[in-house]
């Protein structure tokens, strides 16, 4: 039985497959477990299953994530070339705020750092050999230190990686846990390399641990559906043919690899969106997209056509995470945002978030206004609560609380003296509601900026994807601000990530330094072409060992490259001739190339996929002719401070073909869309809603 589980801030999806169809159960999410949440979830799927003797798990998490963000790892110490211990605390000269005199940076993730007596020479040359007098010292340094997890990245060791095998070796004799640089990222830029490899050693105790409870409960409940009756102890280790993890790069890989390898899981989650979305929009014939998972917690956008865009330059918690990701932005702006005024009486939304605990206040607990709770007043929920209807919500309690705020007549500053309270000056509940989800929509609107308008596409010529269990609630009014004329939702909207997830193929990503010139690429074609096939050989390895046929192996070559003296690359295809590729690719990111530039390669890549089975899209049944699309209900919604009539639809009763007009809401057990006026919906063969904006 497969299983697909997306670990979110606020509810925990998980997807499975029964009588050849799609399922989907949401549970909360339990932040200071988050292996119990997927326990429960997976329990419900394997009691409406039937009894299963066999469980093939998929998780997209955000447990290294958040273990980064909240510096929750464990201690670590860095192993390196004497004389550059401090290349974390240096850096680079790039400021994050270049106006800011009193800046902070964070501190370096490895607390300890011990510089050992060797070195390589830019070429690979060994300069100063390493012995074991030298080893047996670090070694007794490393005994005294008592650290979780220990970080090894030598000066040029990818181009000659002796030392750092031979005191690896000795440490794992003697069982420590070892991020290895040439192991993780044999690339060059010390700083990066430095960086990717503690931040994978700060939080392999944190991903080890959860992995390992995880993938426990999956065998205990396995051997539940076995022997009811008695039930023998689960084996400590992580099995790689039970769980698999959701990598960045939008691949899957076994947990056993994504325990040795946690750094390739920070963006788990939202990459499982980005699959989703492309697999929507391919349904649908759409080549240019931009996807738009609007969670509990956060708001995650990508733009998207023909093949998915990753990069190698991303910073994470302000450290640079130098593994390919899913080219990914995301910002605090979710359902469970939080609104707050700041100390000038502007209203904010985000980035904390209520969470699953308390949630927002019209879950009952909470008690600080959320963008769930100013969509609940505003009608544009419906009013059998969420999870069809399992979920109820106390909007009455919502509003009270908003009234609350606005009658607050005074507030008191940081002085004596007293003002009228920022909330005051909203007239009623519904505007103050409608002013919060504005404040929202504008903290989206400018993510979706960045990675469309600010990297030279018009996104007008795209169709926005809206999913995430609020995404349908702000697509249309996100693609009428960028002007936009379409919103496609998706089957499963609120679930969508694990749909991406239980779709995604087995990947590893591999690639090597190797800083050619044009010329030497021209003068001997074959280097090039043996460093690549170097690089399939260990990626079909990586697959076999993972259960994979020769057949179902599929490899993807790209080169980064750059005019000789930038200092960034741009990702170039493989081809016949790859300059003019990349003075195409130069001339459209940044507007200009130069032909009489020398070129040069400096990394190589290999992406070996394992294609997996996937499940089939559903193909949803056509209305009668005499039959006509009737709305389950009327509702009373505000729109820009007034009500008007909406109806609303139940998801479940809508048939391929139907086409129904705004102000409408759709609801269904994993999320709600709303539509405003002046938008129309169109169904479509697989059951996805393409809205689209009425002519001017």
């Amino acid at each position: 039985m497969r299983i697909a589980i997306d670990s979110g801030g606020t509810f925990t999806d998980c997807l499975f497959i029964r009588n050849n169809k799609l399922q989907i159960i949401k549970v909360p999410s339990r932040p200071d477990a988050p292996a119990e949440a997927i326990a429960e979830a997976v329990t419900l799927a394997v009691e409406k299953e039937g009894n299963q003797t066999n469980l093939d798990l998929v998780c997209g998490t955000t447990v290294g994530t958040n273990a980064l963000l909240e510096r929750r790892g464990g201690r670590v110490a860095l192993i390196t070339t004497a004389g550059f211990e401090d290349v974390l605390a240096i850096g680079r000269q790039a400021r994050s705020n270049l106006y800011d005199l009193f800046v902070k940076e964070s501190e370096p993730l490895a607390s300890l750092r011990f510089g050992v007596k060797e070195r390589i020479a830019a070429d690979g040359s060994v300069i100063q050999s390493l012995n074991k007098k030298e080893i047996a010292r670090i070694l007794r340094k490393i005994k005294t230190a008592q650290s979780d997890s220990l970080a090894l990245c030598f000066l040029f060791s990818f181009r000659n990686a002796a030392h750092e095998r031979q005191i690896a070796a000795a440490l794992r004799a003697n069982n420590y846990s070892v991020s290895v640089s040439h192991e993780i990222l044999p690339e060059h830029r010390e700083y990066e390399r430095t960086s990717t490899t503690v931040i994978n050693a700060y939080l392999v105790p944190v991903m080890s641990g959860y992995l390992r409870d995880a993938t426990r409960r999956v065998a205990m409940l396995t051997d539940d559906n076995k022997n009811r009756k008695s039930r023998t102890k689960p084996t400590d280790n992580i099995s790689s043919s039970s769980v698999r993890i959701m990598q960045s790069n939008g691949g899957i890989i076994s947990a056993e690899h994504a325990a040795r390898e946690p750094v390739r899981t920070i963006l788990s989650g939202p990459a499982g969106g980005v699959i989703g979305a492309a697999h929507a929009a391919k349904l649908a014939g759409i080549e240019k997209c931009i996807s738009f998972d609007m969670g509990g917690t956060s708001t995650d956008v990508a733009l998207l056509t023909k093949e998915l865009h990753s990069t190698s330059e991303a910073t994470v918690a302000g450290f640079p995470v130098a593994v390919p990701m899913l080219e990914i932005h995301t910002v605090g702006a979710g359902g469970g945002s939080m609104a707050r005024f700041d100390e000038g009486g502007a209203l904010r939304v985000g980035p904390e978030s209520a969470g699953s605990v308390p949630g927002p206040i019209c879950y009952g607990r909470g008690t600080r206004l959320t963008v769930t709770d100013a969509h609940a007043v505003l009608g544009h929920l419906g009013n059998a609560g969420l999870l069809g209807g399992s979920f109820p919500l106390d909007i009455k309690r919502a509003r009270e609380y908003i009234q609350r705020e606005i009658k607050s007549k005074t507030t008191r500053g940081s002085s004596s003296a007293r003002r009228p309270a920022p909330a005051s000056r909203f007239r009623s509940v519904e505007t103050f509601a409608e002013g919060i989800i504005a404040v929202a929509n504008a903290v989206m609107e400018k993510a979706i900026r960045v990675i469309s308008i600010e990297r030279g596409h018009d996104p007008r010529d795209y169709t926005l994807i809206a999913f995430g269990g609020a995404g349908g609630l702000h697509g249309c009014d996100l693609a009428a601000a960028l002007d936009m004329r379409n919103v496609l939702v998706p089957v499963f909207p609120g679930g969508l990530s694990a749909l991406g997830i239980l779709r995604a193929d087995v990947v590893k990503e591999l690639s090597r330094t190797v800083l050619l010139s044009a010329e030497e690429i021209i003068r001997e074609p074959n280097k090039v072409t043996a460093m690549s096939n170097t690089l399939e050989s260990d990626g079909a390895r990586v697959l076999r060992a993972e259960g994979f046929e020769r057949s179902t192996m599929r490899f993807y070559h790209s080169f980064d490259m750059r005019y000789r003296g930038q200092a960034y690359e741009l990702n170039i295809p493989a081809s016949r001739n790859i300059v003019a590729g990349f003075h195409r690719a130069h001339e459209t990111r940044y507007g200009y190339h130069n032909a009489n530039q020398q070129v040069e390669i400096v990394n190589i890549r290999c992406r070996a996929t394992g294609i997996t089975e996937k499940p089939p899209p559903a193909i949803l049944s056509a209305r009668k002719q005499s039959e006509r699309t009737v709305p389950a209900q009327t509702l009373q919604l505000i729109f820009n401070g007034h009500p008007q009539k909406a109806r609303l639809y139940l998801r479940d009763d809508l048939r391929a073909g139907d086409i129904f007009s705004g102000p409408a809401v759709v609801t269904e057990y994993s999320a709600t869309t709303l539509v405003p006026p002046g938008w129309k919906v169109r169904v479509d063969a697989y059951g996805q809603l393409l809205v689209s904006r009425g002519t001017k």
